[in-house]
């Protein structure tokens, strides 16, 4: 007070913000423990401690006054009469208990860990993202879409100095191998079928088996994802081996099953857990007892004010029979839509015999009409196509006779309703038109049975053939008597399926050693005009000619 420079003025001072510290420790655990004291446990401490020096003595009090303040705050119930004996057996079972509780919370906390949905849709998302990074490149000539470089490559963009025959075969047609599908679960299995999802493009489903192994290996069938070649989605255990596939249109969750023993199913390829199969028919009175060879979804016939009624199953199978399947609960119940009678008349020998002729003659393959859900073909054992309708199962509606062993598969085309295609073991692909009785095309390139063949759907004059050794893709436009690309097997390995990709020009090539090789037709272009008019101009001349 008095000094001039004196001046009254007020301070505040901040406090920091406060700060949160997270540390990670151990769970402590609390267990609850009692002991029992008798008059002869008191009486020997009480011995104890008279023999004890006033030193230990002293540390034998503090150490019982610590426990049972640290028992009181953990929660655990003390007697005022436990002893010093008692006390110390407390610790040291709380001890163990503490360690091998901790031990137990860890082992369960990192099974749920593992379990949980929330982690394994994270191992998915990563796995994933590893597979897309590693098959980029394949993907992006998949989709048709530019290649990026590699940034990581050591070959330099420069000149390239090609000579004459180099370029010639370099614009030649060609199939380039992409992919395979094939994990160590599929590999050395034969693969007897694929099917495209008719939703989801990228979904791919594959049956594995071998009826003609004398080893019983179970039967599997692999629903596989564009988004990872190098495991499957979802794997299915069946009883018997699988011969055909085929997914819904109006429900693409559910895939239909053939099997060998005549057993045709219904699975729920959505599921996760172990109730996958919807429904078989197993239980029905009526299934089929020879081997199902090719099972077709459908739709339903329209009713009067035009609205579709849904899809049924249809199968064709080795015992002469044409069924449609529906639900019946929680199984498949059947009706007849044909049986398929044998064309000649067996005479009666003069001598009996024990042994009974069938008047059924087996099915092969079946496909149903693209506009017209009511007219299928079906391709039978004793080399015939028969055009029948879902509304008479007494008579066929039309007989193609031309091919004079079995028919091992029957197609029509996606461009022309009128126009489908036939393969069967007598070497032969015959081109067919509806309204004639025949061929208008027979081709033929190796003296094997051929074992399928599929239209491009891309391309109206494009198709594909496999005879076990070899794959051929035929383009009608550039030559009706050679196949315009011959890719041959590997040694010791048979094709068995093929499959096109629609939207690319890519085809899938199963074979016996359980892979599903993906591959991409080079420099096959397309015609110009309309793809309709490119098929009729070629039929037309093949006609005339």
């Amino acid at each position: 007070m008095g000094n001039d420079k004196y001046v009254v003025r007020p301070m505040q001072t901040f406090s920091g913000a406060p700060k949160n510290k997270q540390i990670q420790t151990d769970n402590i655990g609390v267990v609850e423990e009692g002991t029992t004291a008798t008059i002869w446990d008191i009486f020997d401490s009480f011995c104890v401690q008279n023999e004890t020096p006033e030193s230990e003595k002293a540390d034998y009090l503090e150490t019982t006054v610590n426990t049972s303040k640290g028992q009181e705050k953990i929660g655990e119930k003390s007697s005022s009469s436990s002893t010093t004996v008692s006390t110390g057996c407390t610790i040291s079972s709380m001890s163990e208990m503490e360690m091998s509780g901790n031990s137990l919370n860890v082992e369960s906390d990192s099974q749920l860990i593992m379990s949980s949905e929330s982690f394994q849709h994270s191992l998915l998302v990563m796995e994933r993202s590893i597979v897309a990074n590693t098959f980029q490149p394949k993907l992006a000539a998949y989709r048709q879409l530019p290649i990026p470089e590699d940034p990581d490559s050591t070959v330099k963009p420069g000149i390239k100095v090609q000579s004459e025959e180099g370029e010639e075969s370099s614009l030649s047609p060609t199939l380039e191998r992409l992919w395979a599908f094939t994990c160590e679960l599929s590999r050395g299995r034969n693969i007897t079928s694929m099917a495209w999802n008719k939703e989801n493009l990228d979904l791919l489903a594959v049956g594995y088996g071998d009826w003609d192994s004398r080893t019983e290996k179970p039967s599997l069938i692999c629903c596989w994802s564009l988004k990872n070649p190098m495991w499957p989605e979802r794997v299915f255990y069946c009883q018997s081996c699988v011969t055909s596939l085929d997914f819904s249109s109006n429900n693409p969750n559910q895939l239909g099953v053939g099997m060998y023993d005549g057993t045709v199913a219904i699975y729920n390829v959505q599921s996760r857990n172990n109730v996958t199969c919807i429904a078989n028919s197993r239980e029905c009175s009526n299934k089929h007892l020879h081997p199902v060879w090719q099972v077709n979804w459908t739709k339903k016939e329209t009713t009067l004010s035009g609205m579709d009624r849904g899809e049924a199953l249809v199968a064709v199978a080795a015992d002469g029979r044409i069924t449609k399947w529906l639900f019946s609960g929680n199984s498949l119940d059947c009706i007849d839509l044909m049986k398929l009678k044998k064309s000649q008349h067996f005479k009666k020998n003069t001598v009996e015999t024990d042994v009974i002729i069938s008047p059924m003659t087996p099915g092969l393959c079946v496909d149903f009409h693209p506009t017209d859900s009511s007219i299928y073909l079906t391709g039978t054992c004793e080399g015939l196509i028969q055009k029948c309708s879902i509304f008479n199962s007494q008579n066929f509606l039309d007989t193609y006779k031309k091919h004079f062993c079995p028919v091992n598969h029957v197609e029509w085309s996606p461009f022309s309703s009128d126009v489908f295609l036939s393969c069967s073991s007598d070497w032969t692909i015959q081109l067919w038109k509806q309204d004639l009785f025949t061929p208008v095309l027979s081709v033929t390139s190796s003296q094997r049975a051929v074992l399928a063949v599929r239209w491009s759907p891309n391309s109206s004059t494009v198709f594909a053939a496999i005879n076990g050794r070899q794959v051929e893709i035929w383009d009608l436009t550039l030559s009706i008597r050679h196949p315009t690309i011959v890719h041959h097997a590997a040694a010791g390995v048979r094709l068995t399926s093929l499959l096109f990709v629609k939207g690319n020009d890519c085809v899938l090539v199963g074979d016996s050693e359980g892979q599903v090789t993906v591959y991409q037709l080079k420099n096959l272009s397309v015609g110009e005009g309309k793809q309709v008019d490119r098929l009729n101009d070629i039929i037309h001349s093949a006609v005339s000619w």
